[in-house]
């Protein structure tokens, strides 16, 4: 039996691979900043977007943060069983959540924001100044024309 030769693949010359690592970086430096709130990047995403838009219901905040329902659904868990935000049944609705932070959530999230700054400036540091807006232009071209192929497309 013959055996077939593979041909040698340089995982670093891989976008997959180094977006995978990209990915590791970024959460490990958003946790050295903000570790003393205990929020992870998801869980942050979830109270600034309801701090943006008080009352949107979990569906819609799902979709506007990229996450399947059933995974915004233990992120919100977590977040209220540390009284962070409430979940209220819509009046129109009552299969529909509204959420809303509470003032510990507000407190928090106020905070959090000059941490969660910091590990932002700390992700893109690498880069000269001149290229850390090119940078993120080609990260929102790849997001967005990427956006369907996800499990949970972003809306917007």
């Amino acid at each position: 039996m013959k055996k077939s030769k593979t041909k040698a693949v340089d995982l670093h010359g891989l976008p997959g691979h180094s977006i995978r690592r990209l990915h590791q970086i970024a959460v490990a430096i958003f946790l050295q900043e903000t570790g003393a709130h205990g929020v992870t990047p998801v869980q942050y995403a979830a109270l600034q977007s309801v701090a943006d838009a008080p009352g949107i219901d979990q569906r819609t905040l799902a979709r506007s943060i990229g996450l399947d329902t059933s995974t915004i659904a233990g992120v919100l868990d977590r977040l209220e069983s540390r009284g962070l935000l409430l979940r209220s049944a819509s009046p129109d609705d009552r299969r529909v959540r509204r959420l809303t932070l509470t003032d510990d959530g507000r407190a928090l999230l106020g905070a959090l924001v000059p941490d969660m700054l910091r590990a932002q400036q700390r992700m893109l540091e690498p880069l000269a100044k001149a290229e850390r807006a090119e940078f993120m232009r080609m990260l929102d071209v790849l997001v967005t024309a990427n956006n369907e192929l996800s499990r949970a497309p972003r809306d917007g």
